[in-house]
């Protein structure tokens, strides 16, 4: 594309994804869904004009919004939580994640359609969309409150076990050509993990001297330099990008400087947070899309499910009421960009191609029922049996 090209194109992306989110907010509407509707519209597979013949042009772009959700998401969740929230919060995460992927690895084989395509339906459907669930915490104000640092924490859980289940799944797609292989990428994403955690624990006040500056113009640069260098890090070393900028941004927030970088990082989040968005809604070809329709059907059930099982399971775990548990079980439901990555990695691998329609008309489906359902937490709450839940709602916490 020529530079005019690329910049009519990413003006007419900002400009429809605002309009879109910007009508729909007038009838009480999340803005997720509507910037990948936006983008499925104005996309190369749909009739009509098309902003790009190939969503690959936004892939820079759209993978800076997701490094910064990530990054806020590291921002807001201090690493004291998941400490003090120690057995629980592990519990809840490995509890969510034994549900759900194991009902993803059981319909992946129940389908037939290879051992590997199971392995990659497993974190297909068992893995939320951390973009997704962020933004949504972010828009309904949830994110001080305790089902919030529970859904936090699941993400956080959910975000470690991908990167060690991507270093794990390197001999199976043919990524790595021995077992000795294999081994040597997962010990080095386990590495850089522990690394990084250990900054957060005990660094982050060096860290944050090097970052501290009174000018927020040179705090922004800073920053901005550190998520982008981390997550790009973190895919050199076969661990997703979004955990490097998780992390950076966990090891930030507990510094002196974490409050300013919160308020400075909003604006570049909220705008690059709707390009990825949209870019999502270009890679969309609604022609491949139908001849999985009956997989998907069955798979967004058996998603509704597994994330109904799980929720009111950690919410027991935390004594929950009712609402807080529908809150939880709604919330996790997206998914998103971590099935995306499982995708283009099934599709590099010559898997079966209908691993890659599955996934985007899936993902799709739940990334638009997910925030939508949300908003409805309160109603569905009437539906969770009472004797489940001994205790009332807590209220807000700070």
């Amino acid at each position: 594309m020529h530079l005019a090209d690329e910049l009519l194109a990413l003006g007419g992306a900002f400009l429809a994804a605002g309009l879109a989110a910007r009508t729909g907010r007038r009838f009480g509407l999340p803005t997720i869904p509507l910037f990948m509707l936006a983008g499925l519209l104005l996309g190369p597979y749909t009739p009509g004009i098309a902003l790009v013949e190939d969503p690959a042009d936004f892939g820079l772009l759209s993978a800076l919004g997701l490094i910064l959700l990530l990054f806020y998401l590291g921002l807001e969740f201090h690493l004291n939580d998941l400490v003090n929230g120690g057995r629980k919060l592990v519990t809840a995460g490995a509890l969510y994640l034994l549900v759900n992927v194991g009902l993803g690895l059981a319909f992946g084989f129940a389908l037939g359609w290879g051992s590997g395509e199971a392995l990659i339906m497993a974190g297909v459907i068992g893995i939320s969309s951390s973009a997704i669930v962020t933004k949504v915490l972010v828009e309904t104000g949830r994110l001080g409150r305790p089902e919030g640092t529970l859904i936090l924490g699941i993400i956080v859980v959910e975000d470690v076990f991908l990167a060690l289940y991507l270093a794990l799944l390197q001999p199976v797609l043919g990524a790595a050509s021995s077992f000795g292989e294999a081994a040597q990428q997962f010990g080095i994403a386990l590495a850089f993990l522990l690394v990084l955690t250990a900054t957060a624990r005990w660094g982050a006040r060096l860290v944050g001297r090097l970052v501290e500056t009174k000018d927020d113009e040179l705090l922004i640069v800073t920053f901005v330099g550190l998520a982008v260098l981390s997550a790009g890090v973190a895919e050199k070393l076969g661990v997703s990008d979004a955990i490097g900028a998780f992390m950076i941004g966990l090891i930030l927030g507990s510094s002196q400087a974490g409050p300013r970088i919160q308020n400075l990082v909003h604006p570049l989040r909220d705008a690059f947070a709707a390009l990825f968005f949209f870019t999502f809604g270009l890679s969309i070809d609604p022609g491949e899309v139908a001849g999985v329709l009956v997989v998907i059907a069955i798979a967004v059930v058996l998603t509704v499910v597994g994330n109904v099982v799980a929720g009111v399971l950690s919410a027991r775990i935390y004594g929950f009421g009712r609402e807080q548990a529908a809150f939880v079980c709604l919330t996790v439901l997206a998914r998103g960009e971590f099935a995306l990555v499982l995708a283009a990695l099934a599709a590099a691998s010559g898997l079966d191609p209908r691993i890659t329609a599955f996934v985007a008309g899936y993902v799709l489906v739940l990334a638009v029922l997910g925030p939508l359902a949300v908003g409805h937490s309160e109603r569905f709450a009437r539906y969770l049996p009472a004797r489940l839940f001994p205790v009332v709602n807590a209220g807000p916490a700070g």
